[in-house]
């Protein structure tokens, strides 16, 4: 028995083919989408309850408070406790780019959606700009601070090659150390090897809790603005669980620092600092100003009186 080629059949196999992967195709990009609509409406109808928008800072703070109670029982082999794993060197030491880059888009992509104003719009990316300035400044105030309140220290051999006072020796877990005059910052200090000792404010812990703390605001008007009646596009539906993610990733990440490297009191401070410069921005500083060409409110669902949807305070 011979088999023909037969070029019709083939031409009709290839085509019943394609119209399988079509359908497959068809199929996986509608469940996606369902997955995608059941997921931020449910999290947007979470952000936006009064007992999270009304706690969350609260749990927060109390997650800096005792979490480093969690190194008693985690490994110090864990793959976290090393400061070299991926997640912190790409995520950790630029933490507010990624606020920036998420939490930016997803403001002027939700007030556009509401106003249909690009201006307007533009305008709601100042609260990020403001954060921005203060992050900026406050950064380099502690690192000020630090430099003139701390010492460097070089560790010695043995308490026999001392040279100073015994108050230039505080002791610690590797020996005596040598007090160093020289020395000026803590950058320098580290960069040559050396131990700095002095009043310390975890930068990790600040910007991670502000960070989270930013998000869940901006985000949590996303439900109010999606009961204003007007469609909400797919970009803006993945621009928010992405947001989501990112605030789920910077918890993760402020529970493995108090976890593996935990650092009392200065992690404590930290996430004082960053809950005290939340406060002061959205609820007692610059955005419970009448909202003018710069300032324009906290993030807040509403109506304005000549009946158009907008996003304003």
């Amino acid at each position: 028995m011979q088999w023909k080629f037969c070029p019709r059949q083939t031409e009709m196999d290839l085509y019943g083919l394609k119209e399988i992967l079509h359908k497959i195709r068809n199929s996986v990009s509608k469940l996606l989408h369902w997955a995608l609509v059941h997921f931020t409406d449910l999290t947007a109808g979470l952000l936006a309850h009064f007992l999270f928008r009304r706690h969350f800072h609260f749990l927060l703070s109390v997650l800096v408070m005792f979490g480093p109670v969690l190194s008693l029982w985690v490994s110090k082999y864990s793959i976290f406790g090393n400061k070299n794993h991926y997640l912190y060197r790409l995520f950790l030491h630029s933490c507010w780019g990624w606020t920036c880059i998420l939490c930016g888009s997803f403001v002027f992509l939700l007030s556009y959606c509401i106003s249909n104003s690009f201006l307007h719009s533009a305008r709601h990316l100042s609260r990020l700009t403001v954060a921005g300035t203060l992050w900026t400044l406050s950064r380099r105030l502690l690192s000020f601070l630090v430099d003139a309140s701390g010492s460097c220290f070089a560790p010695l051999q043995s308490p026999t090659e001392v040279h100073g006072t015994p108050r230039e020796l505080p002791e610690s877990d590797t020996g005596p150390l040598l007090l160093l005059r020289g020395v000026s910052g803590k950058a320098a200090c580290l960069n040559a090897g050396l131990r700095w000792q002095g009043c310390e404010v975890s930068d990790d812990i600040l910007v991670l809790s502000l960070c989270c703390l930013i998000l869940a605001e901006e985000m949590g008007v996303f439900g109010p603005c999606m009961a204003l009646g007007k469609p909400v596009g797919t970009p803006l539906r993945i621009i928010f669980f992405l947001c989501v993610l990112l605030m789920s990733l910077w918890i993760f990440l402020i529970v493995c620092l108090l976890a593996h490297f935990p650092l009392f009191p200065s992690q404590l401070v930290g996430g004082a600092l960053g809950y005290l410069g939340w406060k002061g921005l959205y609820y007692e500083g610059w955005y419970v100003l009448k909202p003018g060409s710069c300032c324009v409110g906290r993030p807040k669902a509403n109506t304005a009186s000549n009946g158009t949807r907008t996003l304003r305070k």
